[in-house]
């Protein structure tokens, strides 16, 4: 996102600054990584490594999340099977398609190719992308870097999370429809503030400065590949998901357990008596 988003270099809408960068609407930017980078598909016979590399290459288009990229030598191509899915790319070319079978199950469209690249990006013509919204977790797939399961996207080298405890004064409200006066859900001096690239700040809030009293559990859960999986809860009597928390977070935002955050519809949050 760091790259590709506002307000990245290679985003439609770059930062402040004093030059130029010319080029294609969609540019694009190729990156060797240094992680091991495993793709386990499962079947009734068991999991099968259908990739196997430290050589993958991630790309960064703009306004696309980061994607990696593989040597064609790097995937098992016994189980790889020819697909009729084509699409094109006016920054990249003509994309042909490869679907994997495993144990009697397939995976459809796991792998692409661009056989026949723009010159300016020839290196292309030797690798595989990898489309990994195709897997199943839930089956048993998984894409590993290292011995870490990827959870979500590929992580974006230049994209950062800081999750940092302040003294900050917090309060979160609820304007409810018809009501005179709003809500207070929490009230803290003591909230985790995260700063994510390309993204405003976040106010979490310890779940003891919280009138939970008001929320109740949601089925609903999120992903993302830097904080972890999200838990959320509803307002009792209103909006649904206003509320979610990092129990189990990664290393990027360990202070996060214990904490809530807010957003939706008739929630607003105020920082230093400002609205944010």
């Amino acid at each position: 996102m760091a790259l590709t988003f506002p307000p990245g270099p290679l985003s439609r809408e770059p930062g402040t600054t004093n030059y130029t960068v010319s080029g294609p609407a969609g540019r694009i930017l190729l990156q060797p990584s240094a992680k091991r980078v495993r793709v386990v598909v499962a079947s009734p016979d068991g999991p099968r490594t259908v990739v196997d590399t430290t050589r993958a290459v991630l790309l960064h288009e703009t306004g696309h999340l980061p994607r990696y990229y593989v040597p064609v030598d790097d995937v098992d191509d016994s189980v790889t099977r020819p697909s009729p899915t084509a699409s094109r790319c006016p920054y990249k070319g003509e994309a042909s398609y490869t679907s994997v079978e495993v144990g009697g199950r397939t995976v459809e469209d796991l792998f692409f190719r661009y056989p026949e690249p723009p010159e300016q990006l020839a290196e292309l013509a030797g690798l595989v992308g990898l489309y990994l919204e195709k897997l199943d977790e839930a089956a048993g797939d998984a894409v590993y870097e290292e011995e870490h399961a990827l959870l979500g996207h590929p992580h974006d080298p230049f994209h950062r999370v800081d999750a940092l405890p302040s003294s900050r004064h917090v309060r979160v409200l609820w304007e409810r429809d018809g009501a005179e006066e709003p809500v207070v859900l929490a009230e803290t001096t003591s909230p985790v503030g995260v700063f994510e690239t390309s993204l405003p700040p976040r106010w979490y809030v310890p779940a003891a400065d919280v009138r939970t009293e008001l929320l109740r559990d949601s089925a609903t859960t999120t992903v993302c590949p830097y904080k972890g999986v999200a838990t959320y809860r509803s307002l009792v009597d209103g909006p649904a998901d206003v509320a979610w928390a990092y129990d189990e977070p990664l290393p990027e935002a360990l202070p996060l357990p214990g904490h809530l955050c807010f957003m939706g519809e008739g929630i607003v949050t105020e920082v230093d008596g400002q609205r944010v």
